[in-house]
């Protein structure tokens, strides 16, 4: 006598006419080569951006960081930031890593962030799945892993920025690469039994938050936002709780030196006096800005992808029933706070700093952008999970659900084609130009010559030398002259 599956249950082969026993077309080939499909498409898009990372050459504040970081080292540059700059204790001490042994790390950078995402994103897609009574299946994780950092990296405005740009991935893309490796030491660490373990878990989730509210902070203010709620959630969970406190904690702390530190407060006194940014004229600007990101954001339909690829996670793997009605609504709500006001709070920090034209600084948007992706595929995985269930003695209507999700996740990583090219050719052409230039005028300098041509070749949407007419306030034009060991530079 015939049973009918539960929600648990592995989709169980049927006999065939001939007496053989056959496994579904959903099992046997729709859903592994849909993800394998994906898994290429995705995967190529992204060995495309860690390659071009070889093409990555100074731009804009690249030339600072480089000579700081050779000329004052490490500590030196941290120093620097800390007295004079910003405050960014913890970006300074990354940027005098990465351009401590020249352009090298800074070339490799993006492979490295990419790795450590993927690997990252694939541990939180398991823990996900067996959270929710599921088997994770790793084609399917990978495929999640791949096609949301390929929409991070692509589907913006700013894609040199996010991924190639040095200064801006330390301050905006690797903080997310960081919360996501701390989610998993969360995991780690609350499941632990022995004391020992846990208290290391603890101090690390304390000294992170630490280095994190002195690296980046938008990305310490979207985090805090979630481990807030997260706390307010887990109350009477001590091990979360306490975890989520600490994170707090640290970011408050690390937040606090920055604030106080010599060079925030000097970089406050040389702000031009603007309106109050909690003012009311100042709110409605800001909600006017926010109104405007979000007109863009939602403008990227490839960004709907997420939810596909959740969908099919979903859909290949046998999840177990919904959690409770009295925590399925808290946890389905969460993300929403985290991405609205996190995604305001942005807004209001770009504003601060630079103006009402300040939402157009993309790069720092990725902060509100990963748990907006994670969330859009969390929805679309519990869609799938219901779909699956529903429909599993419908194995026709669940191969259309499934080939019309896989259709769509293809279709979005299709659309990012055109910005990977754009990407390629700009980047590429700017490498050649400026190596070029790189020998001429190391070439010059070797002559003794004291004030050399130099030609602007911008990239991104990036600063490049003379762009004010005042020498005296073109940063840019002074940091390039310190790079090659000259006095002064001019327009070639």
């Amino acid at each position: 006598m015939s049973t009918a599956p539960t929600a648990r249950d592995e989709v169980r082969t049927h006999p065939s006419p001939t007496g053989r026993t056959r496994a579904p077309v959903l099992r046997r080939l729709l859903l592994p080569g849909t993800c394998a499909v994906l898994v290429s498409a995705a995967g190529a898009l992204l060995a495309v951006g860690c390659f071009l990372g070889l093409y990555v050459r100074p731009t804009s504040d690249d030339w600072c960081a480089a000579w700081k970081s050779r000329d004052l080292g490490v500590l030196g540059i941290t120093s620097d930031f800390y007295s004079t700059q910003n405050g960014r204790v913890t970006n300074a001490f990354l940027s005098g890593v990465v351009y401590a042994g020249g352009l090298t790390a800074a070339k490799l950078l993006p492979a490295l962030i990419v790795a450590a995402f993927t690997a990252a994103l694939v541990l939180l897609a398991r823990e996900f799945t067996r959270a929710l009574g599921g088997a994770p299946v790793l084609l399917l994780l990978l495929s999640c892993s791949l096609l949301l950092q390929a929409l991070l990296y692509f589907a913006g405005t700013r894609t040199y920025q996010v991924l190639l740009w040095a200064p801006a991935t330390i301050s905006h893309t690797l903080p997310s690469v960081v919360g996501a490796w701390a989610l998993v030491l969360a995991v780690f660490t609350v499941r632990q039994r022995s004391p020992a373990v846990r208290a290391a878990g603890f101090a690390g989730a304390f000294l992170t938050a630490f280095a994190i509210g002195m690296l980046s902070e938008p990305f310490a203010l979207v985090s805090g936002l979630l481990a807030a709620e997260a706390a307010l959630l887990a109350l009477r969970h001590r091990r979360a709780f306490t975890w989520c406190l600490l994170w707090c904690s640290g970011l408050l702390c690390g937040l606090l030196v920055l604030y106080t530190s010599p060079g925030a407060r000097r970089r406050r006194a040389h702000e031009p006096a603007g309106e109050a940014l909690l003012s009311a004229h100042g709110l409605r600007g800001a909600v006017g800005d926010w109104l405007h990101m979000w007109e863009t954001v939602s403008g990227q339909w490839a960004y709907l992808g997420a939810a596909a690829v959740g969908l099919l996670l979903g859909l290949g793997t046998a999840l177990g029933p919904p959690p409770p009605g009295r925590l399925r609504i808290p946890l389905l709500l969460l993300p929403v706070p985290v991405v609205v006001l996190g995604s305001f709070v942005v807004v209001l920090g770009l504003r601060s700093g630079y103006g009402p034209a300040g939402w157009t600084y993309a790069r720092a948007w990725t902060s509100y952008l990963v748990p907006l992706e994670l969330a859009l595929c969390g929805y679309g995985a519990l869609l799938g999970g219901w779909a699956r269930r529903r429909l599993a003695d419908r194995r026709g209507a669940l191969a259309a659900v499934t080939l019309a999700a896989g259709g769509a996740a293809v279709a979005s990583a299709a659309a990012l084609v055109p910005n990977v090219q754009h990407l390629t050719t700009a980047t590429v052409a700017h490498a050649a130009a400026w190596d070029a230039q790189d020998a001429r005028i190391r070439r010059e300098a070797a002559r003794g010559a004291t004030d050399i041509g130099y030609t602007p070749l911008r990239i991104g949407g990036l600063a490049e030398p003379f762009f004010t007419a005042d020498y005296e306030r073109d940063w840019v034009a002074a940091c390039v002259a310190k790079w090659y060991g000259i006095p002064r530079i001019h327009r070639r």
